[in-house]
């Protein structure tokens, strides 16, 4: 979760470099083609692990039977590499559309941006350095028909090559994925209906001009309130005007604030989980009817929450 709550800060910012799908066919495409390589390749290295027979009669057959065992043998391990490949490319290409989606949301509104936690962390985001040429991906089939080596060290090397090109895919996905669930653009309250925006009104009780520091979502009694993203729970219980509330920090100084619960599920220090059901729907505190207070807080100062929940499209007018 340490990590979940460190990549918070370059979503806040917009600074997000996503995987695109180009990448994600493109390791599809070299994975295919490598599996229908695997055959022919296997076939070469049986040939060349065993030696000329010139035997006839029994010997022949004994020979016969040897060489086709092993073929089999060969075969069905490459067959079984193959088939644990399939499926990550398949989950792969499927968790980069979604990313790819977040990723053009997250050109839209956007929150103030913010600087890293200490001046630390602004050392340790230069502190690596990278470059090279632009080049495009080298498919590993490319390695074996460009090889002179026919053997099943070559063949292995190409599965090698398979399944290091979807490794580094997959840490890619990992890492943004950490920063997708950390951020908190999803619906606190499925099916609720949106009341008093962000932002001056005027107030409900004394009928005068008062800065309302979220939104509320009507919805009745009882209803679940959802974490708008992953994080750990740093207060729970009452809290003045906002009732029965629930805190959640994301880390880097953006906390998500949930007021006016019947009934909290958490407690404080707990680690929870996006969408995780944290409390229900009351009407607690300074309330004139059951609704949840959702705020989106950047080092302590209030944001407006539309602009965070429209990433993920669960503001209508976003």
């Amino acid at each position: 979760m340490s990590s979940i709550l460190g990549a918070t800060s370059q979503l806040s910012s917009g600074a997000v470099r996503f995987v695109t799908r180009r990448a994600a066919w493109t390791a599809a495409l070299a994975a295919a083609v490598g599996s229908a390589a695997l055959a022919l390749a296997a076939g070469i290295a049986i040939g060349a692990h065993l030696p000329a027979h010139e035997s006839t009669g029994a010997d022949a057959e004994v020979v016969s039977r040897v060489e086709h065992d092993f073929a089999i043998d060969q075969l069905g391990k490459l067959n079984a590499s193959v088939a644990q490949i399939e499926p990550r490319i398949e989950r792969l290409t499927t968790q980069v559309g979604a990313l790819r989606d977040f990723e053009a949301r997250l050109k839209t509104p956007k929150a103030a941006p913010r600087l890293p936690a200490s001046a630390t962390d602004a050392a340790t985001a230069d502190a690596d350095g990278e470059g090279g040429p632009l080049l495009p991906p080298r498919r590993c089939v490319e390695a074996a028909t460009q090889s002179e080596r026919h053997d099943a060290a070559a063949t292995l090397q190409q599965l090698d090559c398979i399944t290091a090109t979807l490794s580094a895919l997959q840490q890619e996905i990992d890492a943004h994925e950490v920063a997708y669930s950390a951020f908190p653009g999803r619906m606190p309250a499925e099916g609720a209906r949106f009341g008093s925006p962000f932002g001056n009104r005027t107030d409900p009780f004394t009928h005068r001009l008062s800065f309302h520091p979220g939104v509320d979502l009507v919805a009745p009694t009882g209803t679940p309130i959802l974490a708008a993203a992953g994080g750990r729970v740093i207060f729970e219980g009452p809290k003045g005007g906002y009732g029965n509330a629930v805190e959640i920090d994301h880390g880097n100084g953006l906390v998500t604030r949930y007021g006016h619960a019947s009934r909290i599920l958490v407690h404080e220090g707990d680690l929870v989980l996006p969408h995780q059901h944290v409390a229900d729907v009351g009407s607690t505190g300074r309330s004139t009817g059951p609704h949840v207070h959702f705020e989106v807080l950047i080092n302590g100062s209030p944001v407006d929450p539309t602009a965070y929940l429209a990433l993920f499209g669960a503001y209508p007018h976003g």
